[in-house]
Formats: structure tokens, sequence, C-alpha cells
């Protein structure tokens, strides 16, 4: 449990920072998901867990030239 300060920030306990590697100047995406606020750290490993989700096996630049070439040849 935490708390938001008057200036809207939330405090993250040192236990929880450690647990999920957040640190000084992290990153953090706020996720509404079903009605619920997930609190995703935006760090190496999530972006990786992204890889192949647009369906070039995590080779961006081969989905861009890829689409590149679907548009060129409309």
């Amino acid at each position: 449990m935490t708390y938001v300060t008057v200036k809207g920030q939330i405090v993250v306990l040192a236990k929880i920072r450690r647990k999920f590697g957040i640190k000084k100047a992290t990153k953090i995406a706020f996720i509404e998901q079903n009605g619920k606020l997930i609190i995703q750290p935006l760090d190496k490993s999530y972006f990786e867990s992204l890889a192949g989700i647009l369906g070039t096996d995590g080779d961006m630049l081969k989905g861009l030239m890829e689409e590149e070439k679907r548009e060129r040849e409309l």
C-alpha cells in the first residue's frame, strides 16, 4: 500500500523498488486494463518481452522495410 502526495506523486516502497529493479530515473508506464491500473517499469526486459509482437521476430528494421515494400506495391 502507498499514498499519493499533494503534488500527485506516488511513493514506491524500497522493498518493491528492489524487487522490480526500479532505480532513480526509471521510466514507469501506467496501463489501464480491465478497469485496473497497472504500473509497469519500462526496462530492458519489458521491451524484450515485446519482441515479435509485430510479426517480425524482433527485427524492427526488417518489419519497417517489409511495410514500405507493401506500400510501394499498392
